[in-house]
């Protein structure tokens, strides 16, 4: 036999043949080929002794062999050029995709360091699709990359290149996907997106009935707008708040009631609750009275269902409505809160 693989037989003893040479008799009577003849040993090799001229060698390399970038990514890049120039720059390759749209591609052979550069191709090519290589990529790079990703409006593609061989073989180039778009990646660019819209609506809702409220009431007239979907003031005893509260589509006011004691709080709420009758009759309308179950606080509070902070046609009435509300629930409270032994 030519090869030195171990091979499972009988021992001599049991048939009489002679045995191949790279045979190995192990304890039951059993032989085994020596695998380690035909397993090469995979080197690393340096990028710079495969490609001594990044550009003349990598880029010229990958441009010759685009296919293999197409597999990794799944594109169909064509088309392919070298060094475009942008101003005083000079991209390494710009292809097009299968629908006509502009891939940049930039290539290093070192640590990542020209995200900076890419951007500013992607603007001048008015580019959708922006592929960078690298030998090293910088942590800081990756999640920029991630974070771009989030965009729907570019794809971005960050790979590590690097080379091997096996025994004296001739080296060999791959490629590793470090991070590239997914529906993962643009999902949470939209949920991003959405709360930063609802962070701005919400300020401006706020900004606009705290400037309202200022002509009826010095009660909240020091509370700066907040991007929360609460605002709130002391009613002048420790863990009792006068908020103010909005959701989409509707909004309420309360006393808040959080000292930092279930107990203290169930005790305070049921003490305020006792003269139920006299408070909502001074408020002038019922109130929701909750204990809150599974959570510390308590509340007493009245909602407004007149709109939230997405039907922005709807805020003047609204605000004015809040405002009223807050103005009579802080009015009903004012004396009990006075008479609580805190």
């Amino acid at each position: 036999m030519e090869n030195d693989e171990p091979a499972i037989m009988p021992a001599h003893s049991e048939l009489d043949v002679e045995l191949p040479h790279n045979a190995v008799v192990v304890p039951g009577g059993k032989a085994a080929w020596n695998t380690s003849a035909n397993i090469g040993r995979l080197r690393r090799v340096p990028l710079r002794e495969v490609w001594q001229h990044e550009a003349l060698g990598f880029t010229t390399w990958l441009q010759k062999n685009i296919d293999i970038l197409n597999d990794i990514l799944g594109l169909t890049l064509t088309d392919v050029r070298r060094e475009q120039a942008v101003g005083s720059f000079s991209v390494d390759l710009v292809a097009e995709t299968g629908d006509g749209g502009t891939v940049v591609i930039e290539n290093q052979l070192e640590k990542s360091d020209h995200l900076g550069k890419l951007i500013t191709y992607l603007a001048a090519f008015d580019a959708k699709v922006a592929v960078w290589i690298v030998a090293e990529p910088r942590q800081e790079h990756v999640r920029a990359v991630s974070w771009l990703n989030e965009s729907r409006s570019t794809s971005f593609y960050l790979l590590k290149v690097e080379a091997a061989q096996i025994d004296d073989s001739r080296p060999a180039p791959f490629l590793t996907l470090i991070v590239g778009p997914s529906a993962e990646s643009q999902e949470v660019g939209e949920t991003k997106r959405e709360l930063a819209e609802r962070h701005h609506l919400r300020h401006r809702f706020w900004s606009e009935l705290l400037n309202r409220a200022r002509a009826k009431t010095t009660l909240h007239s020091t509370i700066s707008p907040s991007y929360y979907n609460w605002i709130g003031t002391s009613s002048g005893k420790r863990g009792l708040n006068y908020n103010y509260a909005v959701r989409q589509h509707d909004a309420y006011v309360e006393l808040y009631i959080d000292r930092g004691s279930e107990r203290e709080n169930l005790e305070i709420f049921h003490s305020l609750e006792a003269r139920k009758s006299e408070i909502e009759q001074a408020f002038g309308d019922t109130l929701e009275w909750q204990e809150l179950d599974g959570k510390r606080a308590c509340r007493i509070g009245k909602i407004i269902r007149l709109g939230g902070y997405k039907d922005e046609s709807k805020w003047p009435g609204l605000h004015d409505k809040m405002i009223e509300a807050m103005i009579h629930l802080e009015q009903a409270l004012r004396t009990h809160i006075r008479q609580l032994p805190l």
